[in-house]
């Protein structure tokens, strides 16, 4: 299976090398590429990618603005073309590569459009946790999506070609717009060691706000 992993980064100069080294191990069976995708990072992580993409499977891709989460991954998606399956993840290593092979496996079953990587484990604040759990149910309550279904996943052409497609505020919108099949595998996540999420609290509400406004507008 031909597999482009697609990881939006930002502030992540620290954790871009073992996310490879690990991505490069848990993939070792499967011809893989990563697109590293550099949200006009404000630390040295563009720096870092264009290193990293000594490795011919390392593609560094440098926006010259910031435009968030979401629409970094679909500027990845957008760029990655040729593979069989993506796969979308953090670069934090809050989202465990190890736990690539078990969503490839699941989607080569070919039943399903999109895996998403079932959210586990008290990796977040208490706050953060409820927000976040309160959107999913939201989110699934429109959709139909599974409720721990969020932006680490994997996707074939048709998730693929919905995501670019529909221009959501987010793939899970996009996922549950195009009401494509999928299924949910649990992977625990793991506590942020080093590095920081892009998100603060108001950037994430207004993102939450504009997801739950869009999936409204296109049930």
């Amino acid at each position: 299976m031909r597999v482009a992993v697609v990881v939006p980064v930002y502030g992540n100069e620290v954790t871009l090398e073992p996310l490879v080294t690990r991505l490069a191990a848990a993939l070792s069976d499967h011809d893989w590429s990563v697109h590293l995708v550099v949200d006009a990072s404000p630390d040295r992580s563009a720096a870092v990618a264009s290193r990293l993409g000594a490795d011919p499977r390392v593609v560094p891709q440098v926006l010259p603005v910031n435009v968030g989460q979401h629409r970094a991954l679909a500027a990845g998606l957008a760029a990655a073309d040729g593979a069989d399956a993506w796969v979308c993840l953090d670069a934090d290593l809050q989202d465990p590569p190890e736990a690539v092979p078990a969503l490839l496996d699941r989607l080569a079953a070919g039943d399903v459009a999109a895996v998403f990587a079932g959210r586990r484990g008290s990796y977040e604040g208490p706050v953060r946790l409820l927000t976040g759990r309160l959107h999913r149910a939201l989110v699934s309550r429109l959709t139909g999506l599974p409720p721990d279904a969020g932006a680490f996943l994997a996707l074939d052409g048709r998730a693929r070609g919905a995501v670019l497609r529909l221009q959501a505020p987010s793939l899970v919108a996009a996922i549950g717009a195009a009401r494509l099949p999928v299924a949910s595998v649990p992977v625990e996540r793991a506590p942020r060691e080093v590095g920081r999420s892009a998100w603060t609290a108001r950037a994430r509400l207004r993102q939450s706000v504009r997801t739950l406004a869009w999936t409204l507008r296109n049930r």
